[in-house]
């Protein structure tokens, strides 16, 4: 019909960060985009400000001076001032992303994470460094909390990526769908995919879901020939015994000649979430140290080269 408008709306996502200029989250200079939602519970995770898709408040209790500046703003009553003068953030009320309270801190103690972004939005902030990943063999990965929770959002990014020509990658727990991994893979040029632990109990204790999904999903990427990296996070303890590591050696042999699997990472465990989680009132499950020593990551190295696998250590 002539003379008649279209508005074309766009899909929106809840992104809890964009990251530049990173270089361990695929090949190149990359733009690391976070998605907020995951369906794991990992016990090490260092983003759980990424694991709710919802808006949430960090509060940064050091720097709080307990004015009350943000409970008389607050439309939702989120913010108190306790008996005993102390500011509270009621976890149970849920945060509607106004920003007011971090508007008024005058000590800016308080971060509201989250936000909806639009396909143009993030390609908007992904073409600034087109450059980079030319110079680079860089690109974008999408990472999170867990990206294959907003997956048709994630397939469009993606999609408009590859229609500028930039190198695409995701960061993934495999705990989907077949049908929903399969949408994005086709805009996927790699694949960064985690495997925590290969007996399924002890994967639900850690995680609290099982494994043969993830597992499942692993080899099906796999033989359908999408580029694939496995993603391995160590923790002393609890995934880098040597029956652990030659499980997942015995799991992944079958695929060590075909030229999309493109090796196994190692990644060390660190505690650089720590903070996040007393800014979020919860305690961190991991208790003690469970690091590596650069011999013990050279030892678990040594294990799968000797079966002949590309392996590499990640260290930040």
């Amino acid at each position: 019909m002539s003379g008649t408008n279209l508005t074309v709306v766009e899909r929106k996502a809840f992104i809890f960060n964009v990251q530049k200029y990173n270089i361990y989250d695929g090949p190149g200079v990359r733009t690391l985009i976070f998605f907020k939602g995951c369906p794991l519970r990992c016990k090490w995770c260092s983003n759980p400000e990424g694991l709710e898709k919802k808006y949430q408040v960090m509060l940064k209790r050091n720097l709080c001076v307990d004015c009350g500046a943000c409970v008389s703003v607050c439309p939702v009553g989120i913010h108190s001032i306790s008996k005993e003068q102390k500011h509270e953030v009621n976890r149970n009320i849920d945060c509607i992303g106004c920003r007011r309270c971090e508007e008024v801190c005058p000590q800016s103690a308080m971060t509201i994470v989250g936000e909806i972004k639009t396909v143009s939005e993030l390609m908007k902030v992904i073409e600034e460094d087109r450059s980079f990943y030319e110079l680079s063999g860089g690109g974008v990965t999408l990472g999170g909390g867990e990206v294959t929770m907003q997956a048709e959002f994630a397939a469009n990014l993606l999609a408009a990526c590859k229609q500028e020509g930039i190198n695409t990658a995701i960061e993934t727990c495999g705990y989907v769908k077949l049908e929903t991994v399969l949408k994005i893979a086709e805009f996927t040029d790699l694949f960064l995919f985690d495997i925590k632990h290969m007996d399924s109990e002890r994967h639900y204790q850690l995680t609290g879901v099982h494994n043969e999904l993830i597992l499942g999903n692993l080899k099906e990427l796999l033989n359908r020939r999408f580029n694939v990296k496995v993603r391995m996070p160590l923790l002393k303890g609890i995934n880098d015994s040597q029956e652990e590591i030659e499980s997942v050696v015995k799991f992944l042999m079958p695929f060590r000649d075909f030229k999309n699997f493109k090796g196994i990472d190692l990644l060390p465990y660190h505690k650089l979430g720590v903070n996040k989680y007393e800014q979020l009132n919860k305690e961190y499950p991991i208790k003690g140290d469970p690091s590596l020593n650069k011999d013990e990551l050279d030892m678990i190295e040594s294990w799968v080269k000797k079966y002949d696998l590309p392996v590499q250590v990640i260290r930040h």
